[in-house]
């Protein structure tokens, strides 16, 4: 029997609906502001939309490498044109239902968030070159740091650890705009895709290379400089934050290391709180760190010990 007929006969279970529909509608006013639960229409960003909108940037700044499979030379500038267009259009909706979001006026209309999103959008593409060329020194840190690797475009194409870079970076830029929640939305869309967390506030700078990259966690506050390379399960972490006469945290203090140019840290390291690790520094696989070491360090585990310094204890 036709598997299609089968599905049509077979009995359905009895289940009302109509409570259960409407507790799960009404749960919307747990989560959004009281404003925007009673003057609707909703206008929460897109997950989806979002997904699109960082498709499209990435084809603008890499049309070679996601662009049409016959983009010639000469089409290359209507083709990114065509892509940066439409991703502005988009982003600009999405950037102001952020904004919304936060918005006292109680209007999905409100004539200022519509304005602020305007600004933000062509901020961001005139910031698009600078990030393009990061991303560039990112995909070459890849492919000069990985014997595996055959090419930067191989880096560009497969490497989790590019994604993951190519998307904290425009969502870096949104964030410093002060856009509310988008960015994080960005950096999330990574995170499912390729196991690797990087918050939207870090700073981090050029030839930035995560080698395999699942499990890695770099929180809100770290500073990154440049050529730093990092494998997979590190984690730099908060070891602890303030909190307020109620116990809740409080926000935007910095809690996460400063990793100085030139360090490698090696598999399943763990370094937490605010410290700094000095230039040239080596970390070993599945150090816990929670003390600054100075430049030229190298921490190994069990025994630990810094190889720099008589007498250092490595840990």
């Amino acid at each position: 029997m036709n598997a299609r007929l089968v599905e049509a006969v077979r009995p359905r279970p009895r289940v009302a609906l109509d409570d259960v529909v409407d507790a799960l509608a009404a749960a919307n006013a747990d989560l959004l502001p009281v404003d925007r639960a009673t003057h609707g229409p909703f206008v929460l960003p897109s997950r989806e939309a979002l997904e699109v909108i960082v498709a499209d940037f990435q084809a603008a700044m890499f049309p070679a490498h996601f662009g049409a499979a016959d983009l010639t030379a000469s089409g290359i500038r209507q083709f990114v044109r065509h892509r940066l267009d439409t991703a502005i259009t988009s982003l600009h909706e999405q950037v102001r239902r952020g904004f919304l979001l936060q918005c006292t006026h109680q209007s999905h209309r409100c004539e200022v968030c519509e304005e602020r999103a305007g600004e933000v959008v062509a901020e961001l593409a005139r910031r698009l070159p600078a990030v393009r060329k990061l991303l560039g020194t990112d995909a070459r840190a890849a492919y000069e740091g990985d014997p595996a690797a055959t090419s930067a475009d191989e880096a560009v194409f497969c490497y989790p650890g590019v994604t993951a870079i190519t998307h904290q970076r425009l969502a870096h830029e949104l964030y410093v705009l002060g856009v509310p929640l988008i960015p994080r939305m960005i950096t999330e869309l990574a995170h499912s895709a390729t196991g690797i967390d990087i918050h939207p506030g870090a700073r981090i700078g050029a030839s930035f290379f995560i080698d395999h990259g699942t499990g890695v966690v770099i929180g809100e506050t770290c500073v990154i400089g440049e050529r730093v390379r990092l494998y997979q399960g590190v984690t730099l972490g908060a070891k602890s934050f303030p909190t307020d006469e109620r116990g809740r945290p409080i926000k935007g203090r910095p809690r996460h290391p400063i990793v100085e140019n030139d360090v490698t840290i090696y598999a399943g390291a763990t370094i937490l709180g605010r410290i700094t690790i000095g230039r040239g520094s080596s970390i070993g696989g599945n150090v816990w760190l929670t003390r600054a070491v100075p430049p030229g360090s190298s921490i190994t585990q069990g025994p630990a010990r810094d190889d720099t310094f008589e007498g250092g204890s490595g840990i």
